[in-house]
């Protein structure tokens, strides 16, 4: 499976701009013969624009949710459309879809297949405290889904998720072969960025794939580096933090092969 890591330019507040730069990326992801195409956390308005929020909250299958899918259809190409705001009453209203709660905001990625249906809805589970008003504004998701595509069983988290390792845990044990990684990082927290992902493929034997976004707000900047990791916690592919699509091939036999090799993972003790 050929993994594309759309590393968008996301300018804050520009909702229809930051859109379409989504979809041109999984317009040239498709023409790379790419399989997947992940897209960064709230890449429609940027993540630090918590001003705006509230402003361009969004159900899911709102309309920024069916150009990502009409883009995954047309192009038969899957799509994880990174993280957008949510109004959670929206979407209660609008949809079967549970949500935690009947009112409020949340910071949300789904994941279109290629025929552009809908696979699985993840609500970013760890809300970001430090110096963010994220924790303010957003209401945690529960739910972390793991969704069976190209031989791999595929997981999401979302940027702060990366500091719990126990939620890899329960994506392993659920069958996660491939975690996607959306995600605002920003500097100066380089190290960081590079050693949790890496640590999350180690201890759990499997790809972690991290999207990140470019782009400068009022006092942040993200740092970009989207990065392939296979199960060993070698890098695939990388890049710097200008706008960029990464690339990397995934073999879901490497995984087995790996986890056989070293079978950490059945040394595991509970309590």
């Amino acid at each position: 499976m050929k993994v594309a890591l759309a590393q968008l330019s996301v300018e804050p507040g520009d909702l229809s701009g930051n859109v379409d730069r989504a979809v041109a990326a999984v317009e040239r992801a498709a023409d790379s013969d790419a399989d997947l195409v992940a897209l960064p956390e709230m890449f429609s308005v940027g993540y630090f624009a918590f001003d705006l929020y509230a402003r361009t909250a969004e159900p899911v299958g709102g309309e920024t949710h069916q150009r990502l899918a009409a883009a995954a259809r047309e192009h038969d190409v899957a799509v994880l459309a990174g993280t957008v705001v949510e109004d959670l009453g929206a979407t209660a209203a609008r949809t079967d879809l549970a949500v935690p709660s009947d009112e409020g905001l949340a910071n949300t990625a789904v994941f279109f297949g290629r025929d552009g249906q809908r696979r699985a809805v993840y609500r970013k589970h760890h809300l970001f405290g430090y110096e963010s008003a994220e924790s303010d504004l957003l209401v945690p998701g529960e739910r972390a889904p793991v969704v069976d595509f190209e031989g791999f069983g595929i997981g999401i988290t979302t940027c702060y998720d990366l500091r719990f390792p126990e939620l890899y845990r329960d994506l392993v044990d659920d069958g996660a072969t491939l975690v996607l990684v959306p995600s605002a990082w920003p500097y100066p927290r380089v190290e960081h960025w590079q050693l949790l992902p890496r640590a999350r493929a180690v201890e759990n034997l499997a790809y972690v794939a991290t999207i990140n976004g470019s782009g400068r707000f009022d006092d942040a900047e993200l740092l970009g580096r989207s990065t392939v990791y296979d199960p060993w916690g070698t890098v695939l592919a990388s890049s710097d933090d200008d706008p960029a699509l990464v690339t990397a091939d995934l073999d879901p036999g490497t995984v087995e092969s790996v986890r056989t090799e070293f079978p950490a993972l059945a040394d595991r003790r509970n309590g």
